[in-house]
């Protein structure tokens, strides 16, 4: 029977998501604007027999993620920005010895130590890698306190099945809103699949299949990496999501994620009032990116990015559309969050070509 509805900040649902998915470990290190969720998992995960370690550092704190992800056990670990770019080297290893694990980055305002005001500027370092080597990380965008229930369901069932690392990507401003929510079915972690490498103790087994990054001399990383990139190119094949809102007729198409698709969904209501036929496109994964989807969308059509950062998502539309229409960019950084007004403007100066609020892009 379906959990009824409940109201809930932003940050505790990903946590009790997380615990209704079969996650019983958590590793993590404070940072705002996330800490509500290591707060409430330090209590909920007691009540079912899992386990909370507030970690030293963001560094001990991803490897003892590996640890438990080694062991077969859903874990997951969660920071905002700077801490997570202290979590890339753990990322890497993760991705490279292909063991599961949830990372969750409620983006703050940057570079470097920023403020702790909702941004969207982490999208190069979550979709580009952000550590070093061949590797991707499976990043998914909610857009409001429901899809971050269902996408941290979703989240650890694609890093169980992909054998991969995935990342939730939220921002402050998600974190600290509260929202209704319905929570998906209780999933008990003893009814999960056994993970035939899961490392459990050397007494009456055989050698366990988790890659080592020491033995990759002789060419077996050569092998390794060959390995790891068709499982890319099948998540890429079968694991592209997106929305789309009042697309049909339109002729101006916005594309915008995460909190950023929501002022953006009130700007197409408000412009469809006053009789401008505008569209959202809102990607669900921002890798892989729904590539297909808005290429054959945008054909004919003008196109407007609005991003809570200078410019990060933009070069994935720029890849998607080419020259097939013409992009129009306008982004805020450093944790301003604009006013549905201000993305009115910016679309209807698209829709009028007339460059007053925003930049065209040239290829």
């Amino acid at each position: 029977m379906p959990s009824e509805k409940v109201l809930m900040r932003g940050s505790n649902v990903v946590g009790e998501a997380a615990v209704r998915a079969g996650c019983r470990y958590y590793f993590g290190y404070p940072i705002t604007p996330q800490n509500e969720l290591p707060e409430y998992l330090s209590g909920r995960l007691p009540e079912v027999g899992g386990t909370f370690i507030q970690g030293e550092s963001e560094i001990a704190s991803i490897n003892m993620v590996l640890g438990a992800a080694a062991a077969g056990a859903r874990t997951m670990t969660s920071s905002s920005s700077p801490g997570v770019s202290l979590k890339q080297e753990g990322i890497t290893y993760l991705a490279g010895m292909e063991l599961p694990a949830v990372i969750v980055n409620m983006m703050r305002g940057g570079p470097g130590l920023g403020n702790i005001a909702p941004s969207a500027a982490d999208y190069f370092q979550a979709t580009r890698g952000g550590g070093n080597g061949d590797y991707r990380t499976l990043t998914l965008a909610p857009a409001g306190c429901q899809e971050l229930a269902e996408l941290t369901f979703e989240a650890f069932d694609l890093a169980d099945k992909y054998r991969t690392p995935v990342m939730l990507l939220g921002d402050g401003l998600m974190g600290q809103v509260m929202e209704p929510v319905v929570f998906p079915d209780y999933i008990d972690p003893e009814t999960l699949p056994k993970k035939d490498y899961a490392l459990d103790g050397a007494k009456g087994r055989g050698p366990r299949k988790i890659f080592s990054m020491y033995l990759g001399q002789q060419g077996e990383l050569k092998d390794h990496n060959l390995k790891l990139q068709a499982k890319y190119d099948e998540i890429t094949d079968k694991e592209r999501r997106w929305e789309t809102y009042k697309t049909d007729d339109a002729d101006v198409i916005v594309v915008a994620y995460g909190t950023a698709a929501r002022i953006a969904e009130t700007a197409v209501d408000e412009l469809r009032e006053q009789g401008l036929k505008i569209g959202l496109f809102r990607p669900i994964t921002l890798w892989p990116y729904p590539t297909p989807a808005l290429r054959k969308l945008a054909q004919g059509r003008k196109i407007a990015v609005f991003e809570l950062c200078l410019g990060q998502m933009v070069e994935d539309v720029m890849l998607s559309v080419g020259e097939r229409a013409e992009i129009y960019f306008y982004g805020v950084p450093g944790g301003v969050i604009p006013t549905p007004a201000e993305v009115v403007e910016f679309l209807r100066s698209t829709s009028n070509g007339d460059g007053k609020v925003g930049r065209r892009i040239e290829l």
